[in-house]
């Protein structure tokens, strides 16, 4: 279901995912079965959305930005993709991939080129500046080690 209110250039989003009010998904950005893409979200072409994602509101995906299956990126979630950005300069696309199973809450901010595992949970409003292993709950800016989780 795509709402009358988005815009989605891409054809490949299945009719089993939800894109709601005021979003845009250009040509070649691939999203997968029963994900649920919320109001006021931007998806890029070169981004790889997975199976049974949820992308809350306000949450803009830029190219080079991989999320596999089951993910849920809270609110507002900041990605970056450029280490070193200008105007008007070369850029140097940073690769993002956020793997099974993981969650992201509201207000975060994810620099570019970082993997944040499966399973693995970061806090609202943190700030994730280094790879994060699978299995761990990460918080605080920057985002720092809190415990080990239940797989």
């Amino acid at each position: 279901m795509v709402h009358k209110l988005a815009e989605c250039i891409s054809e490949q989003v299945p009719e089993s995912t939800n894109i709601w009010q005021y979003v845009v998904v250009l040509k070649n950005a691939k999203i997968g079965n029963d994900c649920n893409i919320c109001a006021l979200c931007f998806i890029e072409n070169d981004v790889v959305i997975g199976n049974n994602v949820t992308v809350k509101n306000g949450v803009y995906l830029w190219d080079g930005i991989t999320i596999e299956d089951n993910v849920q990126i809270g609110p507002n979630v900041t990605f970056t993709n450029d280490k070193y950005p200008r105007a008007k300069t070369p850029f140097q696309l940073q690769r993002t991939l956020i793997k099974r199973n993981a969650s992201i809450g509201a207000a975060s901010t994810i620099l570019g080129g970082v993997t944040i595992g499966e399973n693995a949970m970061v806090g609202a409003g943190s700030l994730v500046t280094k790879d994060i292993p699978d299995n761990e709950l990460w918080f605080g800016t920057p985002a720092k080690f809190i415990r080990k989780l239940e797989k």
